[in-house]
C-alpha cells in the first residue's frame, strides 16, 4: 500500500453537497471524509445518489452548500484563479468525457497543455505523443471523438486528464459503457498509477472513482465508501466490506452475493 499520513488531498467536515443542475438541492448531507496521498478510493452508489455531485465537489469544480470542503488544503468555495495551480494537480475524467467532437484526439489531449503551460508547438507535440502511447491512442490520433467508441472516448478523457500529470485523479463512473476488455486494462492502468507507473516516475497516484457497480473493484488495498439516502458511508480498507450488512451495498455488489447461496 502506498499510504501517506501527509497533508489531505481532500477533506470534507459536514458538508451538504447541492445537485448540479439545481443549487437549492442537497443531495448529500453531513459528508466527513478524508482522503489521504497513496489511497485509493471507490465510491458507490446507485444512478442519481449524487455520485457526480460529490466528485464534482471534492475537484474543485462546485462549491459546498454548506460546511467546510478543502482541496489540497485550500477551501473549495473561495478557489479562483489565485489558487488555479492547486486546483490542477486534480485531473478529472467525466462519466461520458466531455470532449470536443470537432477537435481530433491529439487536440482534444493536448488542450490542457495550451491553456495552463508555455510550451511551444514541438513541446506540446511531444507531450501528446508520449500519452497517445501511453494509453494506446496512436492509432486514433487523427480521428475525431464523434467516430469512437465509447471504449476509446474514454481513453481520450482519461488521457486529457492526465496530460499535466496530476497528484490526484478523479473518475467519475469510468466503467459506464465500456466493454469487459476495457474495463480489465482500466483497472489494470489505474492500479499502476497508483502503485507508481514509470511515466510518472514511480511517484504514486491518489485516485478517486465513483461507481454503481461495486463488484469490479474489490481489493483490499482500495477503501470504499457508499451513498444511499443522502448520506456519505465510509465502508473503510476492502478487505472489511465481508463484515458490513448495509443494505445498499448489497445492492451495488448483489450478483456476488447471490453467487455466494
Amino acid at each position: 500500500m502506498n499510504e501517506s499520513s501527509g497533508p489531505a488531498m481532500i477533506e470534507m467536515r459536514g458538508v451538504t453537497v447541492a445537485a448540479m443542475r439545481d443549487d437549492s438541492l442537497a443531495v448529500v448531507e453531513g459528508v466527513n471524509w478524508l482522503v489521504l496521498p497513496g489511497q485509493f478510493w471507490v465510491v458507490g452508489g446507485q444512478q442519481h445518489s449524487g455520485k457526480s455531485d460529490l466528485l464534482m465537489l471534492a475537484g474543485g469544480l462546485m462549491t459546498p452548500a454548506g460546511g467546510d470542503c478543502r482541496l489540497f488544503g485550500c477551501e473549495t468555495a473561495s478557489l479562483g484563479e489565485g489558487q488555479l495551480a492547486e486546483r490542477l494537480r486534480a485531473g478529472f475524467v467525466f462519466q461520458g468525457g466531455r470532449l470536443f467532437d470537432r477537435m481530433t484526439v491529439t487536440e482534444n489531449i493536448a488542450l490542457p497543455l495550451r491553456y495552463h503551460q508555455n510550451l511551444n508547438s514541438a513541446e506540446t507535440a511531444l507531450a501528446v505523443g508520449r500519452m497517445l502511447e501511453l494509453l494506446e491512442l496512436a492509432p486514433h490520433a487523427d480521428v475525431t471523438p464523434a467516430n469512437l467508441s465509447a471504449n476509446w472516448r474514454s481513453r481520450v478523457a482519461l488521457a486529457r486528464a492526465l496530460t499535466l500529470r496530476p497528484e490526484l485523479l478523479l473518475l467519475d463512473n469510468p466503467f459506464s459503457g465500456l466493454a469487459i476488455r476495457h474495463r480489465q486494462w482500466l483497472l489494470r492502468f489505474l492500479d499502476q498509477l497508483w502503485r507508481g507507473h514509470p511515466w510518472l516516475d514511480g511517484r504514486p497516484m491518489t485516485v478517486v472513482v465513483t461507481t454503481d457497480d461495486l463488484r469490479p473493484w474489490q481489493s483490499p488495498d482500495r477503501h470504499f465508501a457508499l451513498l444511499h439516502e443522502k448520506t456519505f458511508v465510509p465502508l473503510g480498507p476492502g478487505q472489511d466490506l465481508a463484515s458490513h450488512r448495509h443494505p445498499a451495498l448489497a445492492e451495488l455488489m448483489a450478483e456476488v452475493l447471490d453467487n455466494n447461496h
